[in-house]
């Protein structure tokens, strides 16, 4: 199998004492992502599952700081990658490169 393209995801605008900003409660993100098409398979899940794409929370985590994402499916994961970043303001960091989109 092919290995998966794993990115860091993390609100864009910095606090100001430079920790991680949170990104919203568990309970916001569920709400918003599934505009998107994407959430858990189980309440209590620390996966959310959308079209390309794995996003993971950490367990216990709230409010929520930052998430993994897995692109599982490349032809399909970009465009709710976008509309991820342009609806939520959010940044992608791949954890590889440290590059930012």
């Amino acid at each position: 199998p092919m290995a998966r393209r794993r990115y860091v995801i993390q609100h864009a605008i910095p606090s100001a004492d430079g920790s991680l900003t949170p990104m919203g409660t568990r309970a916001e993100l569920v709400t918003g992502l599934a505009t998107c098409n994407t959430g858990p398979d189980r309440p209590d899940g620390n996966v959310l599952y959308g079209p390309g794409v794995e996003l993971g929370i950490a367990p216990g985590e709230d409010p929520v700081r930052q998430m993994e994402m897995a692109v599982t499916a490349d032809d399909i994961a970009w465009t709710i990658i976008h509309r991820m970043k342009k609806q939520f303001g959010w940044k992608f960091i791949d954890p590889e490169s440290g590059r930012t989109f």
